[in-house]
């Protein structure tokens, strides 16, 4: 744990300097090509599949694939859909569309039909690249998406018009790369539906610059010499796309693409094998990882160097076992689809205080903000804001453009210069920030306010907890009683004893009331693709069950 503080005199020394043109396909690709021997991607999927690619590979595939796209009628701005899980073509795929100075739409894998005719009509996308296995439900809602002019799919015979193989693309030569401003649209991301529907947040190529600065600092430096990168995350999720991959590339290092499900078992593996230096791992991942291999180093050949989390806050319990059983003081970061990598730690540069959610990153000035959106003075709760300039008034080039085809919901995301994130903390003296839960997650039980978080982070501190939920059950004495979801470690059986147990356990650790007075055992909570528990689906659960009753 770091005993230096040098987060006043990297606040002070940080100036942005964002060009005016600027493109992800030259920053993270082109630059990089002409090594012939930079490593780019390490490529390996769940059926033993393996390869590896350079700058060079990316580059002259990304090339071929954009004058494919350009055959087909894709031009700038045009959206088009990604739906493929970490491979190398994914990696291709977004240098492609940002070199014709399209905008890539990234679509999870996981999505089913009516997930993606949602985005797919929303964004107007024109094309979407596939591999086989999102190519059925792409298959069975293309009628109701009267853009999508066609389908390029990988590893699949096309099924007739409308469908063309990856492999079969045109690769005639190209005109030279688009030249975008850094203000123009690169990528349309959606959010991931913790507070309603999922809405397009439309995302310039200079936001990349913005995300740097904390990037750097929550991965202790990168890069170094030698360094390689891997997350489980998503790459059609800003987790995976803008905490992972885009910054590996635009630094040229190798990233790891692991096609398959995540397992802990996986994840030590694919880290010790391809000698991981860095990695970006949500806290439902460390969890699982803390109850499978509780003394990993004794099995692995680990090379960890630094640990980001994000999505949740982490708690004591994770926080302590990644210092102990893996050597590393985890940083965690605090950002948005919106606002990405704002707020976090970097133990090298300050000192992480357990539980967190950090300071805010160099060149980025936040504040928690009130109703009408000032600034509260320490210790008053309120929301994290973003100010659209750092605090030499320069702009923050890490803001989204806008909700796609929805300026009201751009306005409201705003009170002045200050953008909301709706996730409500506390400010102590020192700048750091401590999570309070989301705006619409905290609830009041018998008059108290209860932060979901706190109490979650205390039941996974019991050896028979793998995950949890709070929600508020509703009652019609207190108003709400506080209830807890709860997924059980192997080994461990529900019942009324555990029950008592677990109870007790968080009431000898926490205030009276925020004790779940009812315990219900899951066996799998429901999650978002981005790993982040939907408190929300539980929610409503119990107030359609109060309703039966």
């Amino acid at each position: 744990m770091s005993h230096v503080d040098r987060y006043a005199d990297l606040h002070a020394a940080f100036r942005w300097q964002v060009p005016e043109r600027f493109n992800l396909f030259q920053a993270c690709c082109a630059r990089w090509a002409g090594e012939s021997g930079r490593i780019a991607l390490y490529a390996e999927d769940a059926d033993g599949g393996r390869a590896q690619y350079s700058y060079a590979d990316l580059h002259d595939a990304a090339v071929r694939l954009s004058s494919g796209l350009a055959a087909l009628g894709v031009g700038p701005g045009d959206r088009v859909a990604i739906v493929m899980p970490q491979r190398f073509e994914t990696a291709v795929a977004y240098m492609a569309i940002a070199r014709l100075g399209a905008v890539a739409t990234p679509l999870s894998v996981l999505f089913g039909p009516e997930a993606l005719e949602y985005r797919l009509q929303d964004s107007g996308a024109v094309l979407a690249l596939c591999d086989g296995a999102a190519l059925p439900a792409l298959r069975e809602m293309r009628r109701q998406c009267p853009d999508l002019r066609e389908l390029v799919v990988v590893d699949e015979p096309p099924a007739g018009a409308g469908e063309t193989a990856w492999q079969a693309l045109p690769g005639a030569v190209m005109p030279e790369a688009a030249d975008t401003r850094a203000d123009d649209g690169a990528v349309l991301i959606y959010t991931s539906g913790t507070t309603g529907p999922p809405k397009g947040a439309l995302i310039p190529h200079r936001a990349l610059l913005g995300n740097l600065p904390g990037f750097v600092a929550s991965q202790n430096g990168f890069p170094r010499p030698g360094d390689v990168f891997w997350s489980p995350a998503d790459w059609a999720w800003t987790g995976g796309l803008w905490d992972a991959l885009m910054p590996t590339l635009y630094f040229g290092h190798p990233i790891v693409a692991w096609r398959g499900r995540f397992s802990p078992d996986t994840a030590f593996r694919l880290m010790a094998e391809y000698r991981v230096t860095n990695t970006f791992l949500f806290p439902t991942a460390l969890k699982a990882m803390m109850k499978a291999w509780p003394r990993p180093r004794e099995h692995f050949d680990l090379k960890l160097r630094a640990i980001m989390s994000a999505g949740e806050a982490v708690g004591d319990t994770v926080f302590e076992w990644c210092r102990e059983a893996l050597g590393i003081t985890v940083n965690e970061m605090f950002g948005q689809t919106e606002i990405n990598y704002i707020v976090g730690n970097s133990c090298e540069d300050w000192p992480a205080r357990p539980g967190s959610m950090g300071r805010a990153y160099p060149g980025h000035q936040v504040a928690v903000i009130d109703d009408a959106g000032h600034p509260l003075p320490p210790g008053e709760p309120g929301e994290v804001a973003v100010n659209r300039c750092d605090v030499h008034g320069d702009p923050d080039p890490v803001f989204f453009l806008g909700y796609w085809n929805n300026p009201a919901a751009t306005a409201r995301k705003y009170s002045g210069d200050w953008c909301r994130t709706g996730d409500l903390a506390v400010q102590d003296e020192d700048g750091y920030l401590w999570y309070k839960g989301r705006a619409d997650d905290v609830f009041k039980a018998a008059g108290y306010r209860i932060g979901p978080s706190e109490v979650e982070n205390c039941l996974v501190g019991h050896p028979a907890v793998v995950n949890a939920a709070v929600v508020p059950k509703p009652d019609p004495e207190r108003g709400a009683l506080v209830k807890a979801f709860v997924v059980l470690a192997a080994g461990f059986e529900p019942g009324e004893a555990l029950v008592a147990e677990l109870q007790a356990h968080v009431r000898g650790k926490l205030a009276p009331y925020e004790y779940p007075k009812e315990i219900e055992f899951i066996d799998a909570l429901p999650m978002t693709t981005t790993g982040k528990v939907q408190r929300r689906v539980l929610r409503l659960m119990e107030e359609e069950r109060a309703r039966r009753r």
